[in-house]
Protein backbone atom coordinates (compact mmCIF):
# COMPACT_ATOMS: atom_id res chain seq x y z
CA UNK A 1 0.00 0.00 0.00
CA UNK A 2 2.93 2.11 1.00
CA UNK A 3 4.49 1.78 -2.43
CA UNK A 4 1.47 2.28 -4.68
CA UNK A 5 0.82 5.45 -2.57
CA UNK A 6 4.68 6.39 -3.21
CA UNK A 7 4.05 5.81 -6.67
CA UNK A 8 0.65 7.79 -6.96
CA UNK A 9 2.25 10.72 -5.41
CA UNK A 10 5.27 10.54 -7.65
CA UNK A 11 3.32 10.71 -10.90
CA UNK A 12 1.42 13.90 -9.19
CA UNK A 13 4.49 15.55 -8.51
CA UNK A 14 5.94 14.70 -11.55
CA UNK A 15 2.38 15.97 -13.21
CA UNK A 16 2.37 19.13 -11.33
CA UNK A 17 6.01 20.04 -12.53
CA UNK A 18 5.05 19.45 -15.92
CA UNK A 19 2.46 21.70 -16.18
CA UNK A 20 4.51 24.32 -14.44
CA UNK A 21 7.63 24.05 -17.11
CA UNK A 22 4.31 24.28 -20.00
CA UNK A 23 3.25 27.49 -18.36
CA UNK A 24 6.72 28.93 -18.53
CA UNK A 25 7.62 27.38 -21.73
CA UNK A 26 4.19 28.94 -23.02
CA UNK A 27 4.92 32.38 -21.81
CA UNK A 28 8.73 32.23 -23.01
CA UNK A 29 7.29 31.07 -26.95
CA UNK A 30 4.80 33.89 -26.57
CA UNK A 31 7.50 36.69 -25.94
CA UNK A 32 9.62 35.42 -28.39
CA UNK A 33 6.91 34.88 -31.21
CA UNK A 34 6.13 38.43 -30.66
CA UNK A 35 9.88 39.79 -30.70
CA UNK A 36 10.90 37.87 -33.85
CA UNK A 37 7.47 39.43 -35.57
CA UNK A 38 8.37 42.65 -33.61
CA UNK A 39 12.02 43.03 -34.99
CA UNK A 40 10.65 42.31 -38.63
CA UNK A 41 9.42 46.27 -38.32
CA UNK A 42 12.83 47.37 -36.31
CA UNK A 43 14.59 46.05 -38.82
CA UNK A 44 13.42 48.85 -41.42
CA UNK A 45 11.83 51.78 -38.70
CA UNK A 46 13.64 52.83 -35.62
CA UNK A 47 12.55 51.31 -32.61
CA UNK A 48 13.04 54.99 -31.11
CA UNK A 49 10.67 56.33 -33.71
CA UNK A 50 8.49 53.95 -32.94
CA UNK A 51 8.19 54.57 -28.97
CA UNK A 52 8.20 58.14 -28.95
CA UNK A 53 6.22 58.82 -32.39
CA UNK A 54 3.31 60.99 -31.53
CA UNK A 55 1.39 60.05 -34.53
CA UNK A 56 -0.19 56.58 -35.61
CA UNK A 57 -0.91 56.47 -39.07
CA UNK A 58 -0.27 53.31 -40.41
CA UNK A 59 -2.11 53.79 -43.95
CA UNK A 60 -0.15 56.75 -44.76
CA UNK A 61 2.73 56.62 -47.03
CA UNK A 62 5.31 56.24 -45.94
CA UNK A 63 3.66 54.76 -43.05
CA UNK A 64 4.14 56.48 -39.62
CA UNK A 65 4.11 54.19 -36.73
CA UNK A 66 4.06 56.45 -33.04
CA UNK A 67 2.75 54.44 -30.10
CA UNK A 68 2.96 57.21 -27.85
CA UNK A 69 -0.43 58.50 -27.84
CA UNK A 70 -1.62 54.74 -27.29
CA UNK A 71 0.55 54.15 -24.27
CA UNK A 72 -0.54 57.55 -22.69
CA UNK A 73 -4.34 56.50 -23.54
CA UNK A 74 -4.05 53.09 -21.66
CA UNK A 75 -1.92 54.72 -19.20
CA UNK A 76 -4.90 57.26 -18.49
CA UNK A 77 -7.99 55.45 -18.73
CA UNK A 78 -5.92 52.57 -16.91
CA UNK A 79 -5.02 55.64 -14.53
CA UNK A 80 -9.06 56.86 -13.97
CA UNK A 81 -9.73 53.11 -13.46
CA UNK A 82 -7.97 52.79 -10.46
CA UNK A 83 -8.56 56.00 -8.83
CA UNK A 84 -12.06 54.18 -8.96
CA UNK A 85 -11.43 50.58 -8.20
CA UNK A 86 -8.98 51.54 -5.56
CA UNK A 87 -11.36 53.27 -2.60
CA UNK A 88 -14.43 51.43 -3.74
CA UNK A 89 -12.72 47.69 -3.74
CA UNK A 90 -10.33 48.19 -0.85
CA UNK A 91 -13.22 49.64 1.29
CA UNK A 92 -15.61 46.88 -0.11
CA UNK A 93 -13.18 44.52 1.37
CA UNK A 94 -13.05 45.94 4.65
CA UNK A 95 -16.31 46.18 5.25
CA UNK A 96 -16.57 42.20 4.02
CA UNK A 97 -14.03 41.34 6.42
CA UNK A 98 -14.51 43.41 9.35
CA UNK A 99 -18.31 44.95 9.56
CA UNK A 100 -20.61 43.06 7.20
CA UNK A 101 -22.89 40.23 9.31
CA UNK A 102 -22.48 36.44 8.79
CA UNK A 103 -25.86 36.19 6.43
CA UNK A 104 -24.42 39.32 4.22
CA UNK A 105 -21.05 38.44 3.37
CA UNK A 106 -22.65 34.98 2.33
CA UNK A 107 -24.48 37.43 -0.22
CA UNK A 108 -21.64 39.73 -0.95
CA UNK A 109 -18.85 37.01 -1.57
CA UNK A 110 -20.85 34.72 -4.31
CA UNK A 111 -21.79 38.59 -6.06
CA UNK A 112 -18.51 39.60 -6.53
CA UNK A 113 -17.48 36.21 -8.04
CA UNK A 114 -20.75 36.94 -10.49
CA UNK A 115 -19.56 39.98 -11.62
CA UNK A 116 -16.66 38.63 -12.00
CA UNK A 117 -17.72 36.19 -14.80
CA UNK A 118 -19.82 38.48 -16.60
CA UNK A 119 -18.41 38.73 -19.93
CA UNK A 120 -15.91 41.93 -21.21
CA UNK A 121 -18.24 42.51 -24.59
CA UNK A 122 -21.51 42.57 -22.23
CA UNK A 123 -19.83 45.37 -19.86
CA UNK A 124 -18.54 47.42 -22.99
CA UNK A 125 -22.17 47.30 -25.04
CA UNK A 126 -23.64 48.25 -21.62
CA UNK A 127 -21.18 51.13 -21.50
CA UNK A 128 -21.54 52.00 -25.05
CA UNK A 129 -25.69 52.05 -24.87
CA UNK A 130 -26.06 53.40 -20.81
CA UNK A 131 -23.10 55.42 -19.53
CA UNK A 132 -21.55 56.78 -22.61
CA UNK A 133 -25.02 58.89 -23.15
CA UNK A 134 -25.26 59.37 -19.67
CA UNK A 135 -21.98 61.34 -19.53
CA UNK A 136 -22.30 63.38 -22.45
CA UNK A 137 -25.29 64.30 -21.61
CA UNK A 138 -24.34 65.23 -17.84
CA UNK A 139 -21.52 66.95 -19.17
CA UNK A 140 -22.45 68.26 -22.33
CA UNK A 141 -19.91 66.90 -24.17
CA UNK A 142 -19.54 66.02 -28.15
CA UNK A 143 -19.54 62.27 -27.39
CA UNK A 144 -20.00 59.92 -24.22
CA UNK A 145 -16.74 57.57 -25.94
CA UNK A 146 -14.10 58.79 -23.97
CA UNK A 147 -11.23 58.11 -21.59
CA UNK A 148 -13.80 58.59 -18.67
CA UNK A 149 -16.19 56.14 -19.62
CA UNK A 150 -13.41 53.09 -20.32
CA UNK A 151 -11.83 54.25 -17.17
CA UNK A 152 -15.37 53.66 -15.24
CA UNK A 153 -15.93 50.74 -17.08
CA UNK A 154 -12.49 49.22 -16.34
CA UNK A 155 -12.91 50.29 -12.71
CA UNK A 156 -15.92 48.18 -12.42
CA UNK A 157 -14.22 44.85 -14.02
CA UNK A 158 -11.29 45.51 -11.07
CA UNK A 159 -13.39 45.69 -8.33
CA UNK A 160 -13.82 41.89 -7.93
CA UNK A 161 -10.03 41.14 -8.53
CA UNK A 162 -9.11 44.05 -6.02
CA UNK A 163 -12.28 42.85 -3.67
CA UNK A 164 -11.45 39.27 -3.30
CA UNK A 165 -7.25 39.45 -2.84
CA UNK A 166 -7.87 41.99 -0.27
CA UNK A 167 -10.31 40.84 1.69
CA UNK A 168 -8.40 37.54 1.72
CA UNK A 169 -5.41 39.56 3.16
CA UNK A 170 -7.56 41.27 5.91
CA UNK A 171 -8.95 37.48 7.13
CA UNK A 172 -5.73 36.77 7.32
CA UNK A 173 -4.22 39.09 9.87
CA UNK A 174 -4.25 36.99 13.02
CA UNK A 175 -7.10 37.46 15.45
CA UNK A 176 -4.85 38.19 18.05
CA UNK A 177 -3.81 41.61 16.57
CA UNK A 178 -7.65 42.72 16.82
CA UNK A 179 -8.36 41.64 20.54
CA UNK A 180 -4.66 42.68 21.50
CA UNK A 181 -5.92 46.21 20.11
CA UNK A 182 -9.16 45.84 21.74
CA UNK A 183 -7.63 45.07 24.71
CA UNK A 184 -5.46 47.88 25.03
CA UNK A 185 -8.97 50.27 24.64
CA UNK A 186 -8.79 50.55 21.02
CA UNK A 187 -12.50 51.05 19.38
CA UNK A 188 -13.80 48.34 16.39
CA UNK A 189 -13.01 51.29 13.88
CA UNK A 190 -9.40 52.24 15.64
CA UNK A 191 -8.61 48.34 15.47
CA UNK A 192 -9.86 48.37 11.76
CA UNK A 193 -7.59 51.33 10.69
CA UNK A 194 -4.71 51.15 12.34
CA UNK A 195 -3.89 47.71 13.59
CA UNK A 196 -5.66 45.17 10.44
CA UNK A 197 -5.26 47.42 7.49
CA UNK A 198 -1.49 48.02 8.22
CA UNK A 199 -0.55 44.45 8.57
CA UNK A 200 -2.68 43.22 5.81
CA UNK A 201 -1.49 46.16 3.32
CA UNK A 202 1.12 43.87 1.76
CA UNK A 203 -1.60 41.83 0.52
CA UNK A 204 -3.97 44.81 -0.66
CA UNK A 205 -1.13 46.51 -2.41
CA UNK A 206 -0.88 43.30 -4.57
CA UNK A 207 -4.73 43.54 -4.84
CA UNK A 208 -4.35 47.01 -6.52
CA UNK A 209 -1.26 45.52 -9.04
CA UNK A 210 -3.28 42.72 -10.06
CA UNK A 211 -6.38 44.84 -10.55
CA UNK A 212 -4.29 47.54 -12.73
CA UNK A 213 -2.77 44.66 -15.12
CA UNK A 214 -6.73 43.53 -15.33
CA UNK A 215 -7.25 47.08 -16.40
CA UNK A 216 -3.95 47.51 -18.96
CA UNK A 217 -5.15 43.90 -20.58
CA UNK A 218 -8.59 44.54 -21.28
CA UNK A 219 -9.50 45.04 -24.84
CA UNK A 220 -13.48 44.71 -25.61
CA UNK A 221 -14.25 47.65 -23.14
CA UNK A 222 -11.82 49.91 -24.26
CA UNK A 223 -12.62 49.28 -27.99
CA UNK A 224 -16.06 49.73 -27.63
CA UNK A 225 -16.06 52.90 -25.63
CA UNK A 226 -13.41 55.15 -25.72
CA UNK A 227 -13.82 56.26 -29.07
CA UNK A 228 -10.48 55.04 -30.80
CA UNK A 229 -8.91 58.68 -30.85
CA UNK A 230 -5.33 58.18 -31.70
CA UNK A 231 -4.16 61.66 -30.14
CA UNK A 232 -2.06 62.53 -27.45
CA UNK A 233 -4.11 62.98 -24.07
CA UNK A 234 -1.96 65.72 -22.21
CA UNK A 235 -4.27 68.46 -21.98
CA UNK A 236 -6.24 69.14 -18.85
CA UNK A 237 -9.59 67.65 -19.91
CA UNK A 238 -7.90 64.18 -22.42
CA UNK A 239 -10.15 62.26 -20.06
CA UNK A 240 -13.30 64.00 -21.60
CA UNK A 241 -12.07 63.29 -24.83
CA UNK A 242 -11.71 60.17 -27.17
CA UNK A 243 -8.40 58.09 -26.90
CA UNK A 244 -7.29 54.77 -28.31
CA UNK A 245 -5.16 52.53 -26.36
CA UNK A 246 -2.87 49.41 -27.06
CA UNK A 247 -5.35 46.84 -26.63
CA UNK A 248 -8.16 48.25 -28.68
CA UNK A 249 -5.32 49.17 -31.35
CA UNK A 250 -4.59 45.78 -31.84
CA UNK A 251 -8.13 44.41 -32.06
CA UNK A 252 -9.02 47.36 -34.32
CA UNK A 253 -6.83 46.99 -36.84
CA UNK A 254 -5.17 43.55 -36.92
CA UNK A 255 -8.03 42.44 -39.26
CA UNK A 256 -7.58 44.92 -41.87
CA UNK A 257 -3.85 44.48 -42.50
CA UNK A 258 -1.96 43.23 -45.00
CA UNK A 259 -0.06 39.94 -43.74
CA UNK A 260 3.53 40.62 -43.55
CA UNK A 261 3.38 44.40 -44.31
CA UNK A 262 4.87 47.05 -42.25
CA UNK A 263 1.19 47.87 -40.37
CA UNK A 264 1.49 44.15 -39.87
CA UNK A 265 5.03 43.86 -37.89
CA UNK A 266 3.93 47.17 -36.20
CA UNK A 267 0.82 45.66 -34.74
CA UNK A 268 2.81 42.93 -33.22
CA UNK A 269 5.73 45.09 -31.43
CA UNK A 270 2.44 46.97 -29.97
CA UNK A 271 1.73 43.78 -28.46
CA UNK A 272 5.51 42.96 -27.44
CA UNK A 273 4.89 46.83 -25.70
CA UNK A 274 1.69 45.68 -23.86
CA UNK A 275 3.43 42.27 -23.24
CA UNK A 276 6.31 43.89 -20.94
CA UNK A 277 3.93 46.44 -19.63
CA UNK A 278 1.72 43.41 -18.07
CA UNK A 279 4.77 41.18 -17.04
CA UNK A 280 6.10 43.81 -15.35
CA UNK A 281 2.68 44.72 -13.59
CA UNK A 282 1.98 40.95 -12.97
CA UNK A 283 6.19 40.62 -11.24
CA UNK A 284 5.31 43.44 -9.58
CA UNK A 285 2.27 41.58 -8.01
CA UNK A 286 4.29 38.68 -6.91
CA UNK A 287 6.79 40.51 -5.38
CA UNK A 288 4.13 42.00 -3.55
CA UNK A 289 2.34 38.48 -2.38
CA UNK A 290 6.02 37.10 -1.89
CA UNK A 291 6.81 39.87 1.08
CA UNK A 292 3.46 39.46 1.72
CA UNK A 293 3.26 35.66 2.94
CA UNK A 294 6.96 35.97 4.14
CA UNK A 295 5.83 38.11 6.86
CA UNK A 296 3.32 35.91 8.09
Amino acid sequence: MRTAQKIKESIIGKVILACGVLSIAVVVLIFAFLTRDALSLFSTYSPIDFITGQNWYPISEPPVFGILPLVLGSMLVTVIAIVIAIPLGIGTAIYIAEIAPGWLKEILKPLMEIVAAIPSVVLAFIGLTLLAPFIQDLLNLNTGLTALTGGIMLAFMALPTIVSIAEDAINAVPRSYREGSLAMGATRWQTTGRVVVPAAMSGISASVMLGIGRAIGETMVVLMVTGNAAVMPTSVDSALKPVRTLTGTIAQEMGETVFGSSHYFALFAVGLVLFVITFAVNWIADLILYRYRESE
